[in-house]
């Protein structure tokens, strides 16, 4: 018997260890959050029941992953400990009986905050400036993101706290409206999705360079507050107020509750709403709210006595695969979705789910005919999460040779995971290009939906993103559906969209890796369309963050005949090709390019806008092109990289000087 339980826990750990490393390390994980708990919770009542069986490198000794090679590690202040679950109502009640019998029935109450799905993450503060951000990592040590975590906009580089030294704990998160953008894009160059916000928020804060960071739209939410290590004022809840004040943005959403109804009540309430919420949550943490009280409760090995987290079950269910049919998106894309016996997932029937490509198929091993678990998480759409039961009778999915839609030829180029439509007139991706273009965030054309386009083109109207703009009250009337009520309402939109300015009528017209950032610094950097489409592949990689690949697919597009006939008739129609750029071009640094590393005494941004302003470039990454690097203190890998480059490394000092004998 001891034997056998021996073999368990070993292999509890075995199997937990892997996971983490798959979660923490390398952002992938295999299973979800519940799946994993519940492996844990196993884990600990066996080394509970039997301490004998604990091992010095169990992952319940200890408070997370180890953080992986290629940044700075950094130790914390104080550790960043994980905190208990509570997986259901009768848990969390039992919680609020340790915490009456320990502070033997004395009156406390608790602070409520909403459980951010996302990334944890310490950044510290010195005479109100920002100057250094560590990731959680395993607790007591963590990886030095302070270059990506400057992009992010919601983490203030100053504040108004008036304190030497200050150290703020909070969570990195993506919203669900910039995660789906962010896949979109994915699918698009043909990479892989990101399985949800959390992962793609933790991939986006360790890469490499902080420019993907800048163009990922992470949000910064703080939690805790801590001079030295400690609680700065008598309750969490005042220190939660201090971060308001101090404009660092701490989340609404959060209550002080006086008793365990009241608490219940509030994890009910959000439980209703998650799906109404611009970001994920998986539950509410709970944290005794006098920090006196958190002192005399104390802590365990691995986490607060005084806190849980109050986990929601996850929005899972089992059906069945009926068929696996494809889509064509605007640029070709080929994506399989998996057609569901209907099932109710989190108060939503679900009879659809997306499987992204043929890589992600052979990885779940899926077929027609398989049982398998979706899961859904708030607006992101239901995926498959794995394979429950093979089937019966199973039939395999292979990608169709020709296009489903058109008849097109269908071709996989090499590196990429999606198949794709060669054909440029096929049908489905007209209608998605048009359905691009008039998206809210590009041209903001309302009333040119699903429904309108599909009529549009299935009747010849339109052959062309162009005929947009010949279309009048009389031609849409006449469509199902549209009264000329309607119709005029949809023409006036569409008269309104040609005041968009440039950087929108570029990202409107779907070039392969162009997105709306990408998009908005070509507008800064040439100024005109026809600069565009007439620079060469390395004048194109002038602009910021556009690089061989991305120029390449912006040089072809434009050489391509049909592309240019687009041109012309957006011209004619009256769409904006020039822009008013906030950069001077003729200032006395005029075709200078600055690199920013290390940690200056003023504010990047300042520095950002002063070399602008005398008309030089500030770049995220040092290249051949770069013309000085200014290196401030715990200069990283880019002062490296200017070094191989043979690049110019001046200091601040140097630099103030350049720029006052420019203003001069």
């Amino acid at each position: 018997m001891k034997a056998k339980l021996v073999d368990e826990a070993e292999g509890l750990r075995e199997v937990l260890r892997r996971h983490e490393y798959l979660y923490y390390i390398l952002d992938q994980p295999e299973v979800s959050d519940a799946e994993y708990d519940a492996l844990m919770n196993r884990l600990r009542d066996l080394e509970s029941q039997h301490p004998d069986l604990i091992t010095p490198d169990s992952p319940t000794q200890r408070v997370g992953g180890k953080p992986r090679d290629g940044f700075v590690k950094v130790e914390h202040s104080a550790p960043m400990l994980s905190l208990d679950n509570a997986l259901n109502e009768e848990e969390l009640r039992a919680f609020d009986g340790r915490i009456r019998d320990a502070l033997a029935n004395e009156p406390y109450r608790y602070v409520a905050e909403l459980k951010l799905d996302g990334l944890s993450m310490a950044a510290q503060y010195r005479n109100d400036r920002f100057v250094q951000a560590v990731t959680r990592g395993d607790g007591r040590v963590g990886e030095d993101v302070t270059e990506n975590a400057r992009t992010i906009r919601s983490l203030p580089l100053r504040t108004t706290s008036g304190l030497d030294h200050f150290e703020v704990r909070g969570e990195t998160v993506m919203l669900r409206h910039a995660f789906e953008r962010l896949n979109a894009d994915r699918e698009e160059q043909g990479l892989s999705r990101f399985a949800n916000p959390r992962n793609a928020a933790a991939g986006s804060l360790r890469v490499l360079d902080p420019s993907i960071t800048a163009s990922r739209r992470l949000e910064y939410y703080a939690y805790y507050l801590l001079v030295n290590g400690r609680s700065h004022f008598p309750s969490h809840w005042e220190s939660l107020e201090a971060l308001v004040k101090m404009g660092i943005k701490v989340n609404s959403k959060r209550k002080i509750c006086r008793n365990i109804d009241e608490l219940l009540a509030f994890c009910r309430e959000w439980e209703s709403k998650r799906d109404d919420l611009p970001y994920e949550i998986d539950g509410v943490v709970v944290k005794v709210d006098a920090v006196a009280q958190q002192a005399r409760l104390g802590y365990t090995a691995r986490a607060p006595r005084w806190a849980i987290a109050y986990k929601y079950a996850a929005r899972q269910a089992v059906t069945t695969v009926e068929n696996i049919e494809v889509q064509v998106g605007r640029t070709g894309a080929l994506t399989p979705v998996a057609h569901l016996a209907p099932v109710e997932v989190g108060g939503v029937t679900v009879s659809r789910a997306t499987l992204h490509n043929e890589d992600e198929i052979a990885r779940l091993g899926l077929q027609v005919g398989d049982s398998v678990v979706i899961e859904r998480s708030g607006d992101v759409i239901p995926k498959v999460v794995r394979v429950h039961t093979q089937g019966s009778y199973r039939r395999r999915f292979q990608v169709p040779k020709q296009c489903p839609v058109c008849g097109g030829k269908v071709v996989r180029e090499e590196g990429e995971a999606a198949s794709r439509c060669i054909n440029v007139n096929c049908p489905a991706r007209l209608k998605e290009s048009i359905l691009h273009f008039a998206a809210r965030s590009v041209m903001n054309i309302d009333g040119l939906g699903d429904v309108l386009v599909d009529q549009l083109v299935d009747r010849g109207l339109v052959r062309s993103v162009a005929d947009i703009y010949d279309l009048t009250v009389e031609k849409l009337a006449e469509l199902d559906r549209m009264g000329k009520k309607s119709a005029a309402n949809v023409i006036r939109n569409i008269e309104k969209s040609k005041q968009n300015p440039l950087p929108r009528v570029i990202h409107a017209l779907g070039i392969r890796f162009v997105g709306e950032r990408t998009a908005g610094f070509l507008a800064e950097q040439f100024g005109e369309l026809d600069r565009i489409t007439s620079v060469t592949v390395d004048e194109l990689q002038q602009a910021e963050e556009v690089g061989p690949k991305v120029a390449e697919s912006i040089y072809q597009y434009f050489r391509e005949p049909r592309n240019q006939d687009l041109m012309e008739r957006l011209r004619s129609a009256g769409l904006q090709f020039e822009y008013k750029t906030r950069r001077r071009h003729a200032g006395p640094l005029s075709g200078l390019t600055f690199v920013l590393t290390g940690t200056l005494s003023i504010p990047r941004e300042e520095v950002r806008q002063r070399i602008e302003v005398a008309g030089g470039k500030v770049s995220t990454a040092v290249s051949r092109r770069t013309n000085f690097v200014v290196a401030g203190e715990d200069a990283g890998s880019k002062l490296d990289k200017a070094r191989e480059l043979g690049i110019e490394v001046i200091d601040e000092r140097k630099l103030l000087e350049l720029l006052e004998k420019v203003s001069s």
